[in-house]
């Protein structure tokens, strides 16, 4: 079985339909990398399978469990306890220090005592221990990222989602984001989906899909 499935996926905006019968079976411990130009629709599908958005019509199946009919707060339980995200601009809450961020989905799940270890193990097993008390402000942009690939490996996720996660780096940064992907899934057995339009990125991957109008045009291996 698959450890995740989308299946006939169609999405519109108003009367734009920018999903077009999408169909893809991540298998587990996969790497797989998203391309196509913009308004492709490679963002929206993956906001879709991390379930912020929901399909116009279609499912999307995790181990066989359809999450399309889950009722938001189930949703919202099961996308923080299951799904880990990496974004282009890291989404660091300002406020809080680095360990604060990475502990971030536990105290949402109310589990921030007992998850404080891990936190502290992922910021070192990621070079961050001497960085765990410092706010995002006081961070390069490597170390930003870092941060938020430990917070996204927080709840132990089934897989991984990153969404353009080398689009605002330099190229040192975008080479060290490129081995930290392959760290996470050699440490970690994680599953990876990245959307980008970084082709060298891309090519650490297991697969390659490419979209085009919302449609899936080829798969490389």
């Amino acid at each position: 079985m698959a450890l995740l499935e989308v299946q006939n996926i169609h999405h519109q905006f108003d009367t734009l339909e920018v999903l077009r019968g999408v169909n893809l079976t991540i298998e587990k411990g996969e790497i797989v990398s998203i391309i196509g130009k913009s308004g492709a629709g490679k963002t929206t599908l993956l906001q879709i399978m991390g379930s912020l958005l929901r399909p116009t019509s279609g499912k999307v199946l995790y181990n066989g469990t359809d999450i399309s009919s889950l009722k938001e707060r189930e949703l919202a339980a099961f996308r923080n306890q299951h799904i880990g995200f990496i974004f282009q601009f890291h989404q660091l809450l300002p406020e809080f220090t680095a360990l604060e961020n990475v502990l971030m989905p536990a105290w949402i799940s109310g589990k921030a005592e007992e998850a404080k270890q891990r936190a502290i193990q992922l910021l070192t097993d990621l070079g961050l221990q001497e960085r765990m008390n410092h706010k995002p402000s006081e961070l390069s942009g490597g170390e930003k990222q870092r941060v938020a690939a430990a917070r996204a490996l927080m709840m132990k996720p089934d897989v991984i989602l990153a969404d353009e996660p080398t689009g605002s780096l330099d190229s040192q940064n975008k080479a060290e984001m490129s081995q930290l992907l392959l760290t996470l899934r050699k440490t970690y057995n994680q599953t990876i989906v990245i959307v980008t339009h970084d082709r060298e990125l891309a090519r650490i991957s297991d697969r390659v899909i490419e979209m085009r109008d919302g449609t899936i045009v080829n798969s490389e291996t």
